[in-house]
């Protein structure tokens, strides 16, 4: 009742009014039941005050039954009040949503665009080191995803309200719009339109290249994307001779070029640091335990003693700072008052560890209070091999698209921009986690991992790590767990049928656990698996 007068005050104020769209879930767990007769009565009161407005409903988290339920209860009532669905995140399949609504009601595609990470659209395959520092609501001009987004499902809507939080998805903002227009735009072409306006005819189509190339470097393992820094070369060179240095949205192209490559430089050192604390770790047999514990804490230490590429990150800082004068961008909870970690605050970040640094350090601590030399050996093997799977063993880090080498991939964003056939990695909320990088990654289970130049006549155990159920096949064959440890970080270990290993070839794939009653973040899911030869 309160909220009925809240809107009947709200519609009063409003000069003109063409729509009210109430999400039907994020936030909200009613049933439709309670939900179309309480849109109705917004309806009745809409009206008074504006009589052609429609109210609009999306169906979003909604399961089979309540997604029946709306339809049929649109077929009977066919409400003259209700301007059609809207299509959001967690909404039904866009194209039966269309079959389903009787034609006179119109469909609205409400794309998500300003999200990376446990959203509708995410960023395909992104590499981890990004996941953990820009996060999930960083500067994210993606316009040849959007472009792809939009064509792949336009066809099935009356248009779109497009999902934003802020001004940092600006271009995808634009991009939008422009097909909105034109539909056939071509994408360089719009980006081309986008920094005549904003930056000026002398660096339009360099600039229009830049935002490309941040695209381009979010493409691939970030290890060995050498483009990263050639995007901050071309942006650097603009900026020394451009004018536009005072414009929010040429300050924010700066900021990605320096902290894409700063990541960059990052994880190459600090994963080169961590290589070198496990060889000195090898010498545990000879120096003993806590004399090597000790060498190693110095190497990994170095990633704050001495920095790589200060200069990159002292520009972030700068341009963070001139940012939030130009128009408040808050890329610090503390210093920029951000709402909250996930939510653009990439200052917050900037030095998150690159490689396992905080785990080791805790598993060190728990090593050195073991009660015998030998406990203390056989643990520090085991972090030091922990990615190592021995001769004639591979090794995969099942949501790194840089460490997956046999996890198969499914199709393009070009023919499935939802990754519906192509499994995606996601990432856990943004936060200071101390656990395994690995571990921070969520599957809905890959299509499979594929093995082959096996020794027919060796035996092979499948190891993994993940939490809850792992219903694993191998050749299509149902296999049971000898190991079968439930919790993050712990082993679940299946044998290989010999039989299987005669054409020197396996397949692995996941039947996926029936666990709708359960959370995303309680459901079952795989973070690493090895293929060990015994």
């Amino acid at each position: 009742a309160q909220s009925l007068v809240d809107h009947e005050q709200l519609y009063a104020d409003c000069a003109r009014l063409d729509g009210v769209f109430v999400p039907g879930g994020d936030p909200g767990g009613n049933h439709p039941e309670l939900v179309m007769p309480f849109l109705k009565d917004l309806a009745d009161r809409l009206h008074q005050v504006h009589p052609q407005a429609k109210v609009w409903l999306s169906m979003q988290g909604f399961d089979p039954e309540k997604v029946d339920y709306v339809y049929r209860w649109v077929e009977e009532n066919q409400p003259a009040w209700l301007g059609g669905l809207v299509h959001g995140p967690s909404s039904p399949n866009l194209a039966e949503t269309r079959r389903r609504l009787p034609a006179r009601y119109a469909v609205r595609h409400y794309p998500d665009i300003t999200h990376c990470v446990r959203c509708q659209y995410q960023v395909p395959w992104w590499d981890p080191a990004f996941a953990c520092t820009l996060g999930r609501e960083p500067i994210n001009p993606t316009p040849t995803y959007q472009f792809q987004i939009h064509n792949a499902f336009a066809q099935y809507t009356n248009g779109f309200l497009s999902y934003s939080d802020g001004v940092h998805d600006d271009v995808n903002k634009v991009v939008w719009t422009q097909l909105a227009w034109e539909p056939r735009a071509d994408v360089r072409e719009v980006l081309i339109d986008y920094s005549r306006f904003f930056f000026g005819p002398d660096v339009a189509e360099q600039a229009a290249d830049g935002i490309l190339a941040l695209e381009r470097n979010w493409q691939g393992p970030l290890r060995t994307n050498g483009a990263v820094d050639a995007t901050l070369a071309l942006w650097r060179d603009l900026d020394s001779r451009s004018q536009p240095r005072d414009n929010w949205r040429w300050q924010m192209c700066l900021l990605r070029a320096n902290y894409d490559a700063h990541v960059r430089h990052r994880l190459i050192y600090e994963s080169g640091l961590e290589d070198q604390a496990n060889e000195a770790l090898a010498e545990a047999p000879t120096r003993g335990a806590d004399a090597v514990v000790e060498t190693a804490l110095g190497i990994l230490k170095r990633a704050e003693t001495e920095r790589r590429r200060p200069e990159l990150r002292e520009r972030i800082e700068e341009l963070c700072e001139d940012l939030f004068r130009s128009i408040g961008l808050q890329t610090s909870v503390e210093r920029y008052q951000a709402s909250g970690a996930e939510r653009g605050a990439v200052l917050d970040f900037v030095d998150y560890p690159l490689n396992n640094r905080w785990w080791l350090e805790d598993q060190f601590a728990e090593i050195r209070k073991l009660p015998s030399e030998e406990e203390k050996l056989t643990r520090l093997e085991l972090i030091r091999t922990w990615e190592n799977p021995g001769p004639g063993g591979f090794y995969d880090d099942i949501g790194n698209v840089a460490k997956s080498p046999h996890v198969l991939r499914g199709e393009s964003p070009d023919t499935d921009p939802k990754m519906i056939r192509n499994q995606n990695p996601d990432y856990w909320e943004g936060g200071r986690k101390r656990a395994r990088q690995s571990w921070f990654s969520k599957m809905d289970w890959p299509i499979g991992l594929r093995y082959d130049g096996l020794d027919p006549t060796a035996r092979y155990a499948v190891r993994s790590t993940g939490f809850g159920e792992c219903l694993l096949r191998i050749d299509g064959e149902r296999v049971q767990p000898t190991i079968d440890g439930k919790d993050i970080g712990e082993f679940k270990e299946f044998q290989v049928p010999q039989e299987l290993l005669a054409d020197g070839t396996l397949v692995l794939t996941f039947d996926v656990p029936h666990e709708p009653h359960l959370n995303w973040r309680q459901q079952s899911r795989l973070t690493e698996l090895w293929l060990l030869r015994r």
